[in-house]
């Protein structure tokens, strides 16, 4: 997409800005073209091209299966679509855990072909070293702590993470050493709000919840989830606005039957 199309993005500067002014940030996730200018139209100030494509688009169980190459391949949909918010790109499991070369390969192939604004890394001082290499290459990184999907099998659970006081206290370790770093914000997925709250005091770059309370400074949810289109996933912090799994199953029904009806096409919609 040319500069012009996107010369209102929303930037990293902007959001902190936003904090700073008490403005809340409004995140959703997008996998594709379409649902991302719909999303966009809407006015979200930044969208998230998550590893959640593994679930939601390809049926996985967890985000582990999902390549970088898969990735960079929504990431290049999504980036399409929007005019105004930041796009944020998740690096996917396999591509940063381990190997700082590994981590700043994969995110500057995410930036050169998708175009994005960012990328988003999980963990704390375990992946610190990716992310000060991904920064210093001029990549502007977003943190993810809390409930970190892609260690799923080192969790065993997908339950509330850091309601002990030893975890809690090492999540804020980790912000403050992501912070240090140079990272302009960070998600926290599913922890007690008021530790949620504490660490969007104590740091000065944007906190973004995800079943992390109210008094973060933003919320992003799965759009998938949040529009009901599926229906088998029922977490305590997801508000469903929408119940698009049965409005599209009438839909469909209906065609279904005007087909085997003889009904469509009618006169009127043939040539």
């Amino acid at each position: 997409m040319s500069s012009e199309g996107r010369s209102k993005v929303i930037t990293t500067q902007r959001l902190i800005e936003m904090k700073q002014h008490g403005e809340k940030i409004a995140m959703l996730t997008a996998y594709d073209y379409t649902m991302a200018r719909i999303i966009d139209d809407a006015g979200i100030d930044a969208v998230l091209v998550g590893d959640s494509a593994a679930n939601v688009m390809a049926g996985h169980e967890s985000t582990l299966p999902i390549t970088l190459d898969q990735m960079i391949y929504h990431a290049q949909s999504v980036v399409r679509a929007v005019k105004n918010p930041i796009v944020i790109v998740d690096l996917p499991f396999g591509s940063y855990q381990g190997n700082s070369k590994e981590a700043v390969y994969s995110a500057i192939r995410i930036m050169k072909e998708s175009e994005a604004d960012a990328v988003k890394i999980e963990g704390g001082k375990e992946i610190i070293e990716s992310v000060n290499r991904i920064l210093s290459a001029g990549i502007p990184v977003m943190g993810h702590l809390g409930l970190t999907p892609q260690s799923i099998h080192k969790f065993g659970t997908y339950s509330v993470r850091a309601k002990e006081e030893a975890e809690a206290q090492k999540l804020i370790e980790d912000a403050h050493l992501l912070e240090e770093a140079g990272c302009f914000g960070i998600v926290l997925e599913k922890i007690p709000a008021k530790l949620g709250a504490q660490v969007a005091q104590e740091l000065k770059i944007p906190i973004i919840g995800i079943g992390a309370g109210n008094s973060v400074d933003g919320q992003v949810l799965v759009s998938h989830d949040m529009l009901g289109l599926n229906n088998e996933f029922s977490p305590r912090f997801l508000r469903r606005y929408g119940n698009m799994y049965e409005n599209m199953k009438e839909a469909f029904s209906r065609y279904v039957n005007d087909v085997k009806n003889g009904d469509f096409p009618s006169d009127k919609e043939q040539y």
